[in-house]
């Protein structure tokens, strides 16, 4: 099979050719992947406790004798001096500041110990840090909060090839791991577009989802155990390499997705799948969003156990990137776009079910152009498209971002529905997602932030949510942003039971406050 071959409705393969994709006229080009100059701008972020007027809790403020004591503790390893801290006080999209004046890069568990000992004792309060990438406001400081970074955290501790899991410290880097184990021939059951900044640590944190899900699950699964560190100091080692388990109550659940306010996460055992010998990749055009639907099970029933992801983005989305990324889509004109990538171990089995299903698929008129990639290089550029998007609509200017988990059926109604509420008020409303697990990530954008924007978005798209008992965090977490709106997604009785988790572990509230649970008096 040719390294990139056009679909076209009505017709069977029309022509192939290797190394490029062919696009509408039959001219062949070879899509490029350009760099973004920058993400979110230069523009200055207001504080997050002034946009939001929060109030501090009682927390002790940091002193001389505090930073003598973690220079001691770090030599070379303590960042003081606004400017030098300035790029930990803000999240990446460039929507919330903390105001941290000291950062702290320790390199072992027995570091974090010692740190979180010291700040429990002059109840100092901490906001874990790794790659910075969240969505919510969750790995920035909302006041002064010390920032405790992983990033020296980096080192892999073993592999075993037999069984395939990874045990590393919570500050590696998810693409340096997946390279690590792409030599050994295996792959990481996680990939992220923020995959070359995120750590995995943050990840275990946020029970980060991401575009393998689908065929791998969710690390709530393929976790097998935790190094975490107390807010009082004491190590909590789970760390175990075990598939099976079952002595008593599964501690790591609790870390997994708890954002870093119940303990940090120092190093993570992970199972690791192998390596697919065979990838194909369809980028495909559909005319409504029930075609998508109706695509998704046909592929679904066809493909089988070889269908490792499908994504979904409207016509916007693409907009987007092509104007922002100058990324070029090989299949344009439609009102939605289909990414289904195929993992296996024997090409030409792999290639012979993919045809079958984008015969199928054409011949029923569910999708009216498509394009297929099996060599890595035009791998990489159709996922750029999918993976790329949110990078693309920080070019927008400020961005509203909602991570939503509803009934597939309903996945872009909400979409369509807050169109039409927002009407000319907002720049750009778009949809694309994780169509296979119906995860939809719902963007409003505008040329900059607005509270009255906000209010005719906040609280309706969580009520819409909740009518379709959906949740409002699919996979990004609660965070700062969203934290007090989880009662659309839990119980009081349940909400009432986290916190009294978070009370029992952090008596103190000293582990990254004001994110994830709202504060007592309002649940």
């Amino acid at each position: 099979m040719a390294a990139a071959v056009v679909w076209r409705r009505g017709a069977a393969w029309l022509r192939s050719c290797r190394g490029k994709v062919l696009r509408r006229g039959g001219s062949p080009e070879t899509p490029g992947v350009p760099r973004a100059r920058g993400c979110a701008g230069s523009r200055e972020v207001v504080p997050t406790c002034e946009r939001y007027a929060v109030r501090r809790l009682p927390f002790g403020r940091l002193a001389d004798g505090d930073v003598a004591f973690f220079e001691r503790l770090l030599p070379g390893r303590v960042v003081t001096g606004e400017e030098e801290v300035k790029p930990f006080n803000v999240d990446w999209l460039k929507s919330v500041r903390g105001c941290s004046q000291l950062v702290l890069k320790p390199q072992t568990t027995a570091e974090v110990s010692q740190i979180l000992r010291y700040c429990h004792e002059r109840n100092l309060a901490v906001s874990p840090q790794g790659g910075n990438t969240g969505l919510v406001g969750g790995s920035v400081p909302v006041f002064d909060e010390i920032i405790l970074s992983t990033a020296l955290m980096n080192q892999i501790i073993s592999f075993d090839k037999v069984s395939g899991i990874l045990v590393c410290q919570a500050g590696c880097v998810l693409e340096r791991l997946s390279e690590y184990l792409e030599e050994q021939g295996f792959i990481m059951p996680l990939d992220l577009g923020a995959k070359g900044s995120c750590h995995i640590g943050g990840n275990v944190a946020t029970n980060a989802g991401g575009l393998r899900l689908l065929r791998y699950g969710s690390l709530r699964g393929t976790v097998l155990g935790l190094e975490v560190v107390l807010a009082d100091g004491s190590a909590l080692d789970c760390l175990t390499s075990l598939r099976k388990d079952n002595t008593g109550y599964d501690l790591k659940q609790l870390f997994i997705g708890s954002e870093g306010t119940l303990g940090v996460i120092t190093a993570v055992s992970i199972l690791c799948p192998q390596k697919p010998k065979a990838v194909n990749v369809a980028f495909l055009g559909c005319q409504s969003f029930a075609k998508v639907l109706e695509t998704f099970t046909t592929c679904r029933a066809m493909l089988g156990e070889i269908l490792s992801a499908y994504e979904f983005m409207d016509e916007k989305c693409m907009e987007l990137v092509e104007t922002h990324l100058k990324l070029s889509s090989p299949v344009a004109g439609s009102p939605f776009y289909v990414l289904i990538e195929t993992s296996g171990s024997n090409s030409t089995h792999d290639e012979e079910k993919l045809n079958s299903f984008l015969e199928q698929a054409m011949a029923s008129g569910l999708v009216t152009d498509g394009t297929v990639a099996t060599d890595d290089k035009k791998i990489k550029v159709l996922w750029s498209l999918r993976e790329r998007i949110t990078e693309a609509l920080t070019h927008e200017g400020y961005v509203y971002k909602y991570d939503i988990s509803l009934p597939v059926g309903k996945l872009y109604d909400l979409v369509t529905d807050m169109r039409a509420r927002l009407g000319q008020s907002a720049k750009n409303v778009v949809g694309y997602g994780h169509l296979g697990d119906g995860n939809l990530h719902l963007n409003i954008t505008a040329e900059s932030y607005s509270h009255s924007l906000l209010d005719a978005i906040e609280p309706f798209v969580y009520e819409w949510t909740a009518r379709c008992s959906g949740s409002i965090s699919a996979e990004h977490g609660l965070g700062f942003k969203k934290r007090q709106f989880i009662q659309y997604s839990k119980p009081r009785e349940a909400v009432v039971l986290m916190q009294q988790f978070k009370a029992m572990l952090d008596p103190k509230g000293i582990l990254n406050p004001y994110k994830t649970l709202p504060e007592r008096s309002t649940c």
